[in-house]
């Protein structure tokens, strides 16, 4: 039979993943709308100062700033997606357990 405190302890857990999720979309959302804007910048402003198109479009400064912040997109996704990489899904519940845990024993010791 499940308690209140399960069924909280999961509506918790899932307000936390929706709201990850809703992040990791808003992030990337920026990141397109953004870069887009940036490289339709910079395309148009090559051009102008005499070279091809061809030359505009396929210039590193066109590129850059995608492979940059498309790297933090990758690491965020990661991340959201389930595939943590430095402290694990659930390190932050394991930590407070132990920390409580920690408390508890220093409470006994001075009873």
């Amino acid at each position: 039979m499940e308690t209140e405190y399960t069924n909280n302890k999961k509506y918790r857990q899932a307000k936390k993943r929706v709201k990850e999720l809703k992040g990791f979309y808003w992030h990337f959302a920026i990141y397109i709308l953004v870069n887009s804007f940036i490289t339709l910048n910079i395309v148009i402003r090559n051009y102008y100062n005499g070279e091809s198109l061809m030359e505009a479009i396929w210039s590193f400064d066109t590129f850059s700033v995608w492979i940059f912040w498309g790297i933090g997109i990758f690491f965020h996704g990661m991340n959201v997606f389930g595939y943590p990489l430095l402290l694990g899904k659930n390190w932050e519940e394991q930590k407070i357990k132990k920390m409580m845990e920690e408390d508890e024993r220093q409470v006994r010791k001075y009873k």
